[in-house]
C-alpha cells in the first residue's frame, strides 16, 4: 500500500519576491508550509545574498518547471569599486584593493564586449560540482578550484544608475547559466579596476516579474484571511510561449489516458505557424483547463506530461 502524501493538492505558481538572507530551498519550504502543499519546487536558484524573483511551483505546476530552465532572466546589480573579494560579493575575504574608479562612460564603453554569446568562467564560490563536491565547499576549505569557461548568452547590458563614484548599477537580460558575479569580476578586470557585487536583485524570470510578485509577509496575510489562492498563478503561467490548442472532451479523455489524438489539417497548419523553430511542444486545454503537454508528430498530438487539474 502506497503512503499518502502529506499536505493538500495545491496547484499553481507563486511568484515570490525572495528577501535577502534566505536561500532558495528555505524559501520553497516556507511557501509550501504556508499553503500546506504536498509538493513544491523552484525554477532557478537565487543566492541568499540576492533578492527578487524566485518562481515556486506547487503541485502539478512542478511538471512545468523544466520549461522555465530556458527562460530569460533580468538582473539589476551594483558593482562596488575599490575592493575585490574571493567570492566577488560583499561577504567574501578581501583579495585586492585599488584606487581606480571607472567612470560611467568607461563602464558603458566596456559593456558591449559582454553582450551576445560569450565565454564565461563561473566564480569559485558557485554550486557547480567538481569531483562530486560543490565548488563553494572546496573554495571555503581553501582548495583551489579551476572551473572551465563555458558559453553563455547575455542579451543586453546597460548602466541604469551611478549613485556615487564608488558604485555603478547595471541591468542585464540573460539566458541560462550566466553568473552576475563573474560578469562583475570580468568587467572590473577589463577596466583595470577592483570590484565586487554589493547588491543583486533578480527582476524577471520568463513570465514572472516584479509586477506579479508577492512577498512572504503578504502571503502569510492571505493565508490568515483564508485567501491563499490570491497568491497563486495558474499552472500554465510557465507555458506562455508554448502554442495552445483547445480540445474536445473526448480528446481530453484520450490524452489523460496517455493516448495520442489526431489533428485536423487546419489545426496542424495553425500550430506549425506558432511553434518556435525546432520545437514540437503544444499545450492542450479543455474548457480553459490545462490537460497535457504534447509533442506534435505526423498530424497527431502525443501526450508527454498529463495534468490532474479537474
Amino acid at each position: 500500500m502506497s503512503r499518502r502524501k502529506r499536505g493538500q493538492p495545491v496547484h499553481g505558481w507563486v511568484c515570490l519576491d525572495k528577501p535577502l538572507g534566505m536561500g532558495s530551498t528555505q524559501a520553497v519550504s516556507a511557501v509550501r508550509r504556508l499553503f500546506d502543499a504536498n509538493k513544491a519546487g523552484h525554477a532557478g536558484t537565487l543566492d541568499p545574498l540576492a533578492s527578487g524573483i524566485l518562481p515556486i511551483a506547487l503541485g502539478e505546476a512542478t511538471k512545468t518547471v523544466p520549461f522555465m530552465m530556458e527562460a530569460r532572466k533580468v538582473y539589476r546589480f551594483a558593482v562596488e569599486w575599490g575592493v575585490s573579494t574571493d567570492s566577488v560579493d560583499r561577504e567574501g575575504a578581501v583579495t585586492a584593493r585599488s584606487d581606480q574608479r571607472p567612470t560611467v562612460d568607461q563602464v558603458k564603453a566596456a559593456l558591449p564586449a559582454f553582450v551576445g554569446e560569450i565565454e564565461q568562467t563561473p566564480p569559485a564560490f558557485s554550486a557547480i560540482k567538481v569531483d562530486g563536491r560543490r565548488a563553494y565547499d572546496l573554495a571555503r576549505e581553501g582548495v583551489e578550484v579551476e572551473l572551465k569557461p563555458r558559453p553563455v548568452v547575455i542579451h543586453s547590458a546597460e548602466v541604469v544608475a551611478a549613485p556615487d563614484a564608488d558604485h555603478v548599477e547595471i541591468r542585464i537580460e540573460t539566458g541560462k547559466g550566466v553568473y552576475v558575479r563573474s560578469l562583475a569580476r570580468d568587467l572590473a578586470a577589463a577596466l583595470g579596476a577592483e570590484g565586487h557585487v554589493s547588491l543583486l536583485r533578480r527582476e524577471r524570470v520568463g513570465p514572472f516579474d516584479l509586477e506579479n510578485a508577492v512577498t512572504l509577509d503578504s502571503l502569510e496575510q492571505m493565508v490568515h484571511r483564508g485567501a491563499a489562492s490570491e497568491g497563486l498563478l495558474p499552472v500554465a503561467t510557465a507555458l506562455d510561449d508554448i502554442p495552445e490548442l483547445a480540445v474536445t472532451d473526448q480528446d481530453a479523455f484520450q490524452l489523460r489516458q496517455g493516448r495520442p489524438i489526431v489533428l485536423l489539417p487546419r489545426q496542424v497548419e495553425t500550430l506549425r505557424t506558432r511553434l518556435a523553430e525546432g520545437s514540437r511542444t503544444v499545450s492542450a486545454f479543455q474548457d480553459g483547463t490545462l490537460v497535457a503537454l504534447c509533442s506534435m508528430r505526423a498530424g497527431r498530438l502525443e501526450p508527454d506530461r498529463v495534468f490532474n487539474l479537474q
